[in-house]
């Protein structure tokens, strides 16, 4: 199924960060601003075919009706094997003592999983992990709200997420699952060197599957009285932990 984004700036922000696009579709009546400009000068940059189309044919395709007279397809995302990125895990770990795959367990939203990844690239991760069945999949949403982080961060989708946190296992990964229930804080986890991060669903957290396979389990700490941050923000929050886990341990 096609995905499709809607608006000028969205558009340009794709074209300038990359992301592979089938065509741009443009209503045949748009005024020519700077804004359209730049998306044809770009388009034409980057190789991309510009369609001129009735804006009701725009209208009829937008779901949220803010396509500007512009929308562009996107093309598939290019997942790879798990292979490569815990090749790119070990390389990692070999030059600067850590490495960082973060594995989530079922996730529905689009836009976390694009925040995840905008997080994780910050902070040197070498790749997602996310099932292939049931979980949210990279989309137009999810460059939206990476920020172009997408296009320089490996994600590779998997049918076992539990063989896939063995393997992690074997090649020297401790697994930390990421839960409300832990008894300790990412504080006092030992959040350093070769970690798998587990994040759980938005709703229902870890399944008793995965979390079965986590060496441990870590929470934020917390003060106030809501219940606990939104997936991508306690995701953000425990990678930059074991950033500074591991930036600690290569000081002593």
């Amino acid at each position: 199924m096609a995905e499709y984004i809607e608006g000028k700036r969205p558009i340009i922000e794709a074209l300038r960060a990359g992301m592979p696009l089938k065509s741009v579709l443009m209503a045949d009546n748009v005024q020519q601003d700077g804004q359209i400009r730049d998306i044809l000068r770009k388009a034409r940059q980057h190789g991309v075919k510009v369609k001129p189309v009735s804006r009701k044919v725009l209208d009829d395709m937008s779901e949220r009706g803010s396509h500007q007279g512009v929308m562009a397809e996107t093309l598939p995302f290019p997942y790879v094997n798990t292979t490569e990125i815990i090749a790119d895990a070990n390389k990692r770990a070999e030059e600067r003592g850590g490495a960082l795959v973060v594995v989530l367990d079922h996730l529905t939203d689009a836009g976390n999983l694009g925040a995840i990844a905008r997080s994780a690239e910050i902070v040197g991760a070498s790749g997602l992990v996310i099932p292939n069945k049931r979980s949210a999949r990279v989309t137009a949403a999810t460059y939206k709200s990476s920020a172009g982080a997408i296009n320089h961060i490996k994600i590779s989708q998997v049918a076992n997420l539990a063989s896939t946190l063995e393997r992690l296992k074997k090649e020297g990964f401790w697994v930390a699952g990421a839960s409300e229930h832990a008894q300790h804080t990412v504080w006092e986890a030992p959040l350093y060197g070769k970690i798998a991060l587990v994040m759980g669903n938005e709703a229902e957290g870890l399944s008793r599957l995965t979390m079965e396979e986590c060496d441990f389990l870590t929470k934020l700490p917390q003060e106030g009285k809501v219940g606990s941050l939104n997936v991508a923000q306690a995701a953000t929050a425990i990678m930059y932990e074991w950033m500074r886990q591991c930036a600690v341990k290569a000081a002593q």
